[in-house]
């Protein structure tokens, strides 16, 4: 059994517990790929799904998957830590990788790991609710730098979490079109990465170039980044498209 037909069965064994028993459950954050897989067998479900990365757009997901009989209120089990120096004069910058490597040298899976954002003078990690307290005992330098760990609201994260609204100028709303303006490309580039499935549309990947990008559409593109495709508001006099969009800084 491969990879995807692996991850299928997962997300259907899920559904099918949650149905049987009752309760929500809930499934590790998923990448790109694996939010495609669940995309693409929502059909297969026993029960209604919804997803959460513990902000709003969010890359890593996690999927609840919840019966209709439901008696209590529930939650997806996400905290958000807050990662500072405990010497800023003495601090290292900090990488996202820097970061993802010391969690990953505790042991932990990638998949218990959310998304990670770097400030200038702090960073902030979207994890499972049950590692919270291991992170927060465990990691306590990350390269050479000591460091100190804290619960923070998820609603702080939304300060963090921020969209820039941008403009361009596009022939049309063709994805290869979009792509190739929002991340500074050639068409050619544009095409070759989406054919190699590296581009993807609210989770759900895109192999066709001439998809034509919807408002409101959350566009990743793997290795460059994501952003919301806003609005088409108006035409040059050579009859090119402008367009708005918002990305993630």
């Amino acid at each position: 059994m491969n990879e995807q037909e692996l991850c299928k069965k997962r997300f259907i064994d899920l559904s099918k517990q949650a149905n049987r028993k009752g309760i929500v459950l809930f499934s590790d954050f998923l990448n790109l790929n694996e939010q495609n897989i669940y995309q693409q067998n929502q059909k297969f479900f026993e029960t209604k799904t919804e997803s959460f990365g513990g902000v709003d757009f969010a890359e890593r997901q996690i999927i609840a998957f919840i019966p209709d009989a439901l008696y209590y209120e529930w939650e997806f089990p996400i905290t958000a830590l807050k990662i500072t120096p405990s010497y800023p004069k003495f601090a290292e910058k900090l990488s996202h990788r820097d970061i993802l490597g010391a969690l990953m040298h505790l042991g932990i899976e990638r998949a218990k790991i959310g998304d990670i954002f770097i400030q200038e003078d702090a960073a902030y990690l979207i994890c499972e609710e049950s590692l919270a307290d291991f992170f927060i005992e465990q990691l306590d330098k990350i390269r050479h730098t000591v460091v100190k760990l804290s619960r923070v609201p998820l609603e702080e994260l939304k300060a963090v979490h921020k969209l820039k609204e941008m403009e361009g100028i596009i022939s049309s709303n063709r994805m290869d079109n979009v792509l190739a303006c929002v991340f500074k490309l050639s068409r050619s580039q544009a095409l070759e990465l989406i054919l190699a499935e590296k581009a993807f549309v609210n989770g759900k990947t895109i192999q066709n170039p001439s998809y034509r990008v919807k408002s409101g559409e959350i566009i990743s593109l793997r290795g460059y980044g994501r952003f919301v495709f806003s609005e088409e508001y108006g035409v040059t006099q050579k009859g090119r498209v402008k367009i708005k969009y918002q990305i993630y800084e």
